[in-house]
């Protein structure tokens, strides 16, 4: 039924864009060597630290020892704190082992003529850059501007999602006009701006005010006025820090929703994503949108993985003993792809659109058309894994798991919740009434887990029984291209049909993720 629903939305896209297809066509049909590319070439890339670019700047470096520069943005108080926090937070890690290995002690003379951190902020005008001297030697040299930086929390205090995801890829987008060499910008956006749109959602752009839901008014500069409004509100009343946390929180949400986004990431994100096609002109774009990123499947080694992910919070729960049941359609499809694989299809991409005029090219970069992962393969191997190399509690003893109770439904799941904790807790709350409150604080400190969850379950439920499939065509022809141009597509692979995903969850990402944890 999928398959025969992904065919029939294909066919028809092909019919209704076949001159944008035969336009793409003859756009990467121009990618040559991916290395030679990247010989001698300056780079700004926003968001440093992060997960993503990170393992971009260690592909760059390792692949191409040649590029030019790489002027990588890190929020910071000057260039010399911004080295820190790069030193700190990237090259101490294990990802960069292997140019480790290759320049020895000579690393540290390579990043620093390679490599210039620069102190900034995209959510400041000129990306925050105090020294003029700098900003002006980066809008002369800069070819490629990658815009990595954003906040992915799903339910991040509206000011701060608008200013970075949506504001701050404007202010991207005006630092890399200025740039008088530019030939690309590079935009990281995320599968998830189409929402809970069930079916085949195509690699197309969204249009300045266009909402989910159908609803006029989506105004990008009100949407800013909205939040300063209840921001002076807040503070006129005096309200507490907490409180004006949470307002901001609910306030995002509801904005979010109001236009059919389920939650402020992705609404924030595809304001983003508004503003930069609006705007750029006759500059390059190219957006990449990954879906699920997890640990690395080959390089620079396999298993690599950063912070939690959206699949990884149900692993660690089921493998610490903290997680009961697993919420999710067993025969449902979860969209995930290796953080190595976004990479090389970014710098692919890349290499394909520089320079071409008026270009904006989308990128779906996911798995759920070409190599689709059920929920139950993944619910098996986390099972399989944990029952082989089961995790060490605090108590030093291992902790056995069990085949879990699968809830496929949310009405399943409050009853659930409801006979297994809501109960016992109405329970102790009389308990609690009756003996003068002597259990006061086991009853609140139950309570604010419980309602912690039921806020999490609210937040993730749009992709926990996800219906989407993401369509890579684009990213496809893009692969196919790379196939027959040169022998570089061992190096710059990113076809999801590769992976085994036993082999990979029970072999490379839970392995990563314990190892992650246990350091």
């Amino acid at each position: 039924m999928h398959l025969t629903l992904i065919i029939l939305q294909l066919l028809f896209f092909r019919t209704r864009n076949i001159t944008h297809w035969h336009n793409f066509q003859s756009i990467i049909m121009e990618l040559g060597s991916i290395v030679d590319f990247l010989e001698n070439k300056v780079m700004l890339i926003t968001g440093a630290t992060g997960f993503l670019a990170k393992i971009f700047v260690e592909k760059i470096l390792r692949v191409q020892p040649n590029v030019k520069k790489l002027y990588l943005l890190v929020r910071a108080a000057d260039g010399k704190s911004a080295l820190k926090r790069f030193n700190t937070e990237a090259v101490a890690k294990d990802l960069f082992k292997l140019l480790k290995e290759k320049h020895g002690t000579n690393l540290q003379p390579f990043l620093a003529e390679k490599v210039t951190l620069v102190a900034g902020d995209i959510t400041c005008e000129d990306l925050g850059v105090q020294d003029s001297s700098l900003k002006a030697e980066m809008w002369r040299d800069v070819d490629v501007v990658v815009n990595a930086a954003a906040t992915t929390n799903f339910d991040e205090r509206y000011d701060v999602a608008l200013n970075l995801n949506t504001f701050g890829a404007k202010n991207v987008l005006n630092f890399a006009q200025k740039c008088v060499n530019i030939k690309l910008l590079l935009h990281i956006s995320t599968a998830y701006v189409f929402g809970e749109k069930p079916g085949l959602i195509l690699e197309t752009p969204y249009y300045l005010g266009e909402s989910l839901n159908g609803r006029n008014g989506l105004d990008i500069d009100e949407e800013k006025k909205i939040l300063e409004y209840k921001l002076k509100e807040l503070k006129s009343h005096n309200a507490s820090d907490e409180l004006i946390n949470l307002a901001m929180k609910d306030l995002g949400m509801q904005r979010a929703n109001h236009y059919g986004w389920p939650n402020t990431y992705v609404f924030t994100k595809a304001l983003g994503e508004m503003i930069i096609g609006h705007l750029k002109g006759d500059m390059p774009v190219v957006i990449i949108r990954p879906t699920i990123v997890t640990s690395t499947f080959k390089e620079p080694f396999p298993g690599w993985v950063e912070g939690i992910r959206t699949i990884d919070s149900l692993a660690l729960g089921y493998a610490k003993g903290r997680l009961t049941c697993f919420l999710g359609n067993p025969e449902g499809i979860y969209d995930v792809v290796p953080a190595d694989m976004v990479v090389n299809a970014m710098i692919a991409a890349m290499v394909a659109n520089a320079n071409l005029t008026c270009s904006e090219a989308i990128y779906h970069v996911g798995s759920s058309v070409s190599n689709p992962l059920k929920f139950a393969t993944f619910q098996k191997c986390a099972f399989r894994y944990f029952t082989d190399y089961p995790w060490i509690g605090k108590d030093g003893k291992h902790v056995m798991v069990g085949e879990v109770t699968v809830l496929n439904s949310m009405s399943s799941f409050y009853r659930y919740v409801g006979l297994r904790y809501l109960l016992p807790l109405l329970i102790l709350r009389f308990i609690n009434f009756i003996l003068c409150r002597a259990f006061d604080d086991t009853y609140k400190n139950l309570n604010r887990k419980i309602n912690f969850v039921l806020r999490l379950v609210d937040l993730y439920k749009p992709y926990l029984f996800t219906k989407c499939f993401y369509d890579d065509m684009n990213t496809e022809k893009l692969r196919r291209v790379l196939r027959v141009s040169g022998n570089e597509e061992s190096i710059f692979y990113f076809d999801p049909r590769i992976i085994n995903w036993d082999n990979y969850f029970e072999g490379i990402h839970l392995p990563g993720l314990r190892q992650r944890e246990f350091k």
